[in-house]
Formats: C-alpha cells, sequence, structure tokens
C-alpha cells in the first residue's frame, strides 16, 4: 500500500505491517484514504483530529450547499387573465431564486369533464415563460388536478432593463 506521512509526504510503497509499525513509532494511527486506488493509499494520521476535520469540512459544505426548494402555486380554471398575471409574477420570482416550481391547476365540479381547458391553461402558462423555463414534469392529469413542473433554464439569460432617459439625467444630477 501507498503510505502518506501526516504533513503529506510520501513514505512510498510499503507492507501494512511495516505501515502499522511507522504508525505505532510516531504514536499515530493508520488510515485508509482511497481503498480503490491501486495500490490502495493510506495515511499516517491522528485519527481523532482527523475525524474532526472531515467532519467539520462536511458541515461546512452543507452549509454552503443551496437547497432547493420545491415551491406550489395553483389556481382554478375559471381564473382571469389578470389574476394569471399576477401569480405568474409570483411564479417568475420562485425561478429565479433558484427554486422548482409545480404549477397545480384544480377542477371543481363540473369542470372535470371539460380536461382539455386545463391543458389549454397550461400550454399557455408553459408559452408564457417562453426559453425562460425548462419543463421538468409535463403536464398530467391526477384526479381532480392537472399539474407540471418548471424550473429556470440555465441558459436563459433575462434581458438587460433599459434606463430611461429621465432616469439617466437624475443619475447625471446626483453625480454633479
Amino acid at each position: 500500500m501507498r503510505v502518506i506521512d501526516e504533513d503529506g509526504s510520501q513514505l512510498g510503497i510499503l507492507s501494512k505491517s511495516e505501515a502499522l509499525r511507522m504508525a505505532e513509532d510516531q504514536g499515530l494511527d493508520l488510515v485508509e484514504i482511497s481503498p480503490d486506488a491501486d495500490p490502495p493509499v493510506a495515511k499516517i494520521v491522528d485519527w481523532g483530529k482527523f475525524n474532526y476535520q472531515r467532519t467539520k469540512q462536511a458541515q461546512k459544505n452543507k452549509k454552503s450547499a443551496k437547497t432547493l426548494e420545491m415551491k406550489q402555486m395553483r389556481f382554478g380554471l375559471k381564473i382571469s387573465d389578470h389574476d394569471l398575471g399576477v401569480k405568474m409574477g409570483k411564479v417568475r420570482g420562485f425561478l429565479e431564486a433558484g427554486h422548482k416550481v409545480k404549477i397545480t391547476a384544480f377542477f371543481r365540479g363540473r369542470e372535470l369533464a371539460h380536461k382539455d381547458l386545463g391543458f389549454k391553461i397550461a400550454e399557455k402558462v408553459i408559452a408564457n415563460f417562453g426559453d425562460m423555463v425548462v419543463v421538468d414534469q409535463a403536464p398530467q392529469l391526477a384526479g381532480k388536478q392537472l399539474s407540471f413542473v418548471v424550473r429556470i433554464n440555465p441558459s436563459y439569460k433575462p434581458a438587460a432593463k433599459e434606463t430611461s432617459k429621465a432616469d439617466e439625467s437624475a443619475n447625471i444630477a446626483h453625480s454633479v
């Protein structure tokens, strides 16, 4: 097995008994780092300190990892265009924050006889976002709900907001 010293220098390829003896002489432990390598790699370390550092690193990685939430937006089939626009504005905010969004259209009473209306609304929503979204789960009917999942397209670049001349003159006045 390939043996690495506590300070990171390579001691070479040694037998297991030689590596254990060297670790005992230094008052440290022999820890197998990469068992699948050819030859396997072991490191002479203080096990308590090594385990503590590994735990701290895992906690740090977990803290810095972004947790993706699944947000949900629901609406009925009889939703007005304005209300739909307001809800799509909320969905746009969720998407720009990096979340996936599950959009659900629910059917009430006899509306279930008009399943095509639900699919038309789903197509309208997807078309409204254009190339901003990628459909993770296509619209599908489950009971009295038609649901689909969208996420932001990784290659999507938001259009730069154009500043009006009034804004530019206000900025110039502040800088003088």
